[in-house]
């Protein structure tokens, strides 16, 4: 990158037009009178003579050579390292039977959670890039998706895969809570996160949410909880006996105190999702909060060219110097 450290010189090559008009001014009046030229009128038609005429043309360009020079242009070699400090995140989803309920939509076409919610974690992957991301899926008991990883494309792929169970049904939060911090402990991030979100109440599993909370805050890892799903009842899909797919309004709840409890014990937050944009925005603000802290190097190395104008202007101003006194040597 080239720039100028004094431009304010280039104001200057005001003045050229100045320095022509002036050279194109009348001669003084001739103190001696020919009566026929035509003998110096011979020497000047020669071709030798003819590059005389545009000797002074050479001053000009070591003017605007020199006035370069004094603008001190300069080349800036810079170098910038970024050293980032990624977060650990862990991305505990429930796909416990009820996360089938169809009161979610995306461009106005009815969509169970599940899918919904897939639609918004993968556009959180993909805004965090530098960050390792594990991925734990709970119903009855949690089993892990992906661990912690910054190969997203592969990690996007298993969440894709995700779907709701038929096995273990029922809403281990405690231990999913356990799982997902135990793929955070023996990291050496300095920021540990688990994200978790649930449309259910805890009713299995051998661990309590709250214990499984406290062991995650001592070892310093927050946790932002999220409650899915309408209030009171939902449209749920069923099969009745004939393996025929029918559509039941059936009593939903979130046991939204415990969830508030241990996002409060961990520092984190609590947040609840009726619909979609809900959804997203959650997550976008989940997003801000955890930013990745980066530490920035820039290494910065100034060349000087003034030499590289200034030199071939004194060089042109000496040619033209020396050809007006010799070769083309001006009749007086």
């Amino acid at each position: 990158m080239i720039h100028f450290l004094q431009p304010q010189w280039f104001w200057l090559l005001a003045l050229l037009p100045l320095v022509m008009v002036w050279r194109g001014r009348p001669g003084p009046v001739a103190a001696i009178e020919y009566s026929n030229i035509g003998l110096a009128r011979e020497v000047a038609r020669t071709s030798r003579s003819r590059p005389g005429r545009w000797v002074w043309v050479l001053a000009i360009v070591a003017g605007i050579l020199m006035i370069a020079g004094l603008a001190r242009p300069q080349r800036l070699h810079s170098r910038t390292e970024v050293t980032l400090n990624g977060i650990d995140i862990v991305l505990g989803l429930d796909i416990s039977g009820s996360m089938q309920a169809l009161d979610f939509a995306i461009e106005h076409q009815r969509i169970n959670r599940i899918e919904v919610v897939k639609s918004v974690v993968s556009k959180f992957i993909e805004e965090r890039p530098n960050d390792r991301i594990g991925l734990i899926a709970f119903a009855g008991v949690p089993f892990l998706i992906s661990p912690l990883t910054l190969d997203h494309d592969w990690l996007q792929q298993n969440l894709g895969r995700m779907s709701v169970t038929s096995v273990d049904d029922g809403t281990a939060i405690g231990s999913a809570i356990a799982a997902c911090v135990n793929r955070l402990r023996a990291t050496p991030a300095k920021s540990k996160v688990v994200i978790l979100l649930t449309d259910g109440v805890n009713n299995t599993g051998k661990i309590s949410p709250l214990a499984a909370a406290e062991a995650a805050k001592s070892m310093g890892v927050r946790i932002y909880t999220i409650g899915v799903g309408a209030r009171g009842k939902a449209p749920i899909p069923v099969k009745d006996e004939a393996g025929r797919m029918h559509v039941v309004m059936a009593d939903v709840d979130v046991d939204e105190k415990t969830l508030q409890a241990i996002a409060n014990e961990t520092g984190g937050k609590f947040y609840r999702a009726t619909d979609t944009d809900s959804l997203r925005k959650i997550y976008d603000e989940i997003n801000r909060f955890e930013k990745t802290a980066q530490t920035v190097q820039r290494f910065e190395h100034i060349e000087e060219l003034y030499p590289w104008v200034l030199i071939p202007a004194l060089a042109v101003l000496g040619l033209g110097s020396i050809l007006q006194h010799t070769r083309w040597r001006r009749l007086p």
